[in-house]
């Protein structure tokens, strides 16, 4: 099964990363860097990410080092600003036309500038901080810390009931869509509690037997997301509206019918299934093909 920003060829090299004689080396002629507009690709005519050279470079910019393809180096310049809104329509339509291989690639790349660009202050004096190991590392020169690129775990979760599945939507959700319920793994609390907590709250069912079925790597701005099925024995349900506009149990048909809409580019008729990239979208492919 192949999972959207998962897959880059590209090699992380972390070898590289800790030897600055080795990664200034790398920063020749051959090397190769991504082009973007601010935080979103560059995609040629071809459907394909746009690579440029270290010319392309501001002066100014801070480079990180993705990794090597073959024996050139990769780079990617971060931007003045990180994100501060959900990706745009504009974007889902760039990304539909890059390869697995391709979006595993940007979606790496996207996730570090964005935090390098979020974090260029020192969270625990607020001195300015540095690029440090090739972008893999900021240092404060003032209080000696060291910060790292983050990476939020989030669970998003099927719940079965007999033979239906609870999905719901939150207000951001273009009409009719439905997908798996989801949040943030908060300190001191399992996958496992996360997901029974996240159920509870959103919907009012308590879940139980909860089992870990995949994950995806989601560059929006950082998160992994943790894909789990659970069970509940009470369908009864209370949503929480702050949290969701709807959640609804649907059928397997349903499910069935809406996943098949969506793979020929159609509509469901009880609900809009997400979109392929969507670890949601796989959870539930599984879910069906599991019978």
């Amino acid at each position: 099964m192949s999972i959207a920003f998962a897959g880059s060829p590209i090699d992380r090299a972390d070898h590289i990363r800790q030897n600055p004689d080795a990664l200034a080396e790398l920063m020749n002629f051959r090397a190769r860097l991504l082009l973007l507009n601010g935080l979103d690709p560059v995609v040629s005519p071809e459907g394909e990410l746009t690579w440029g050279t270290l010319v392309d470079v501001d002066p100014q910019s801070d480079l990180v080092f993705l990794g090597l393809s073959g024996d050139r180096g990769c780079f990617a310049e971060v931007p003045a600003a990180g994100s501060t809104a959900p990706a745009n329509p504009r974007l889902w339509q760039a990304l539909a036309s890059l390869s697995g291989e391709e979006l595993a690639t940007y979606g790496a790349a996207r996730s570090m500038i964005d935090w390098h660009a979020r974090h260029k202050f020192c969270a625990r004096c607020g001195a300015p901080t540095k690029i440090a190991k090739g972008g893999w590392q900021r240092n404060c020169e003032a209080c000696q810390a060291e910060h790292f690129p983050r990476v939020d775990p989030v669970t998003i979760m099927l719940v079965q009931h007999e033979d239906n599945l609870l999905l719901g939507r939150q207000p951001r959700f273009p009409a009719g869509n439905f997908s798996a319920l989801a949040g943030f793994v908060e300190p001191g609390e399992t996958i496992e509690e996360a997901v029974q907590r996240e159920v509870f709250e959103e919907a009012g069912v308590r879940a139980r037997d909860v089992a870990y079925v995949m994950s995806q790597p989601w560059p929006f701005p950082s998160s992994m997301m943790i894909g789990c099925i659970a069970y509940a024995d009470d369908p009864a349900l209370t949503i929480d509206a702050n949290e969701l506009e709807d959640a609804r149990w649907f059928t397997r048909a349903e499910v069935t019918e809406a996943m098949e809409a969506t793979s020929n580019g159609g509509r469901g008729q009880a609900f809009h299934a997400p979109p392929r990239f969507a670890v949601a979208h796989h959870l539930m492919k599984w879910w069906i093909e599991r019978g």
